[in-house]
């Protein structure tokens, strides 16, 4: 036998007539680790709960038994008013437009129960959030992106500067409610609108003998409402845009300059494709929030009962923008907290809040596809 297999065969087995003693920091640690831990389950429990129970009540209201297994009617009209009745021994359930035509049917007058907003479907207010959204999104990142731009590739390092990605910070917490009066104030009240002569209604006023008619205010209109969510998502989409542009390598950059392409164009081609993807991140955060939001809209842009479609009943193209529409957020707002509560309306409340959140992970998914594919295309 060699002298070190001798030596390993002597030598005592690590820890053996010892007791290993926790120490206080390692105790400390092991304590905050399952704080941190429960909490997280905890937090993903009460999630779960409340996602579980939209789903579940909600999805009674969307869907149904018989062919075509979907409520064609919560999805295509709008709000109505439920009659609740009994006719020869049968209980109906009928919304305003169906009841009436029953009536007619029967050549009857019939005494029902009514209960507001509990009958008829959410049609206008998807519309009217599908709207809000792109439209916020589109303004808040064309905004962002270029100031993103600005902010990382133009602008000299230096106290004004760092005085203006402060406020950026600053106004990332600033309440809803506070973009929902500033909306009030600058875009339903004092934005300027144009139109010319045949397009000018009565309160509007000459600009001097220019043939050019101007007034002061948006009014509640799907434009005012747009604007006023894309600059509450604003300072998230610059922050994030700014990160991703300043994470893009600098020879890149020197590459493209080296060949004897502009500044833009080195930015344009070299260094804003490959940051998309993380613009895009700053996009899915924008949807979730911007599409969630009651204070701002119910200022500036959300009406509790539209019967017609923003497309409908125009006088003239631009009208399009400059009127009110209805909005699934509020819609959820008003059936919960203005008007007497019974099982009807907890149905259509449920229901509203099932298809909110599908028509949110529908846009997020539809980012994240997108950010997907353009990290495939660019990568570096």
């Amino acid at each position: 036998m060699s002298a070190t297999a001798t030596v390993r065969k002597s030598r005592p087995q690590e820890g053996l007539g010892f007791h290993k003693k926790p120490s206080k920091a390692k105790s400390t640690e092991k304590a905050v680790f399952w704080l941190f831990r429960l909490s997280t389950y905890f937090i993903l429990l009460c999630a779960s709960v409340i996602f579980l129970t939209i789903f579940y009540k909600g999805s009674q209201t969307v869907f149904q038994a018989e062919f075509p297994f979907v409520n064609v009617e919560f999805l295509t009209e709008a709000p109505q008013t439920l009659h609740v009745f009994e006719h020869e021994g049968e209980k109906y359930e009928l919304s305003d437009t169906n009841f009436r035509a029953f009536e007619e049917e029967k050549g009857l007058e019939i005494d029902t129960v009514t209960y507001a907003y509990s009958g008829g479907g959410i049609w206008p207010c998807i519309v009217g959030t599908v709207l809000l959204v792109l439209g916020a999104m589109a303004i808040a990142l064309t905004l962002g992106v270029l100031s993103a731009i600005f902010l990382s590739e133009y602008s000299k390092p230096g106290k004004t500067l760092n005085t203006i990605r402060l406020s950026i910070l600053n106004l990332a917490g600033v309440p809803s409610i506070v973009f929902g009066i500033f909306g009030v104030g600058f875009f339903v009240l004092a934005a300027p609108q144009f139109a010319f002569q045949q397009d000018a209604a009565a309160t509007f006023t000459e600009l001097g003998n220019t043939g050019f008619y101007y007034k002061f205010g948006w009014g509640v209109s799907l434009l005012a409402g747009c604007f006023t969510l894309a600059f509450m998502v604003l300072p998230v989409i610059i922050s994030a845009s700014e990160e991703s542009l300043r994470a893009i390598p600098q020879g890149l950059r020197e590459a493209s300059l080296a060949l004897g392409a502009s500044k833009w164009t080195a930015i344009r081609t070299n260094v804003l494709p490959y940051a998309m993807p993380g613009i895009l991140t700053s996009s899915i955060i924008g949807v979730a929030r911007v599409a969630g939001e009651t204070a701002p809209i119910m200022f500036t842009a959300a009406y509790a009962m539209r019967d017609q479609l923003p497309w409908e009943g125009l006088e003239k193209w631009s009208d399009f923008f400059f009127q009110g529409v209805m909005a699934l957020p509020y819609h959820i707002y008003v059936v919960s907290a203005k008007i007497p509560q019974n099982e009807y309306t907890e149905r259509m409340q449920y229901g509203t809040a099932f298809v909110f959140l599908v028509i949110v992970a529908g846009i997020a998914l539809a980012s994240i596809l997108l950010r997907i594919r353009m990290r495939k295309k660019y990568r570096w």
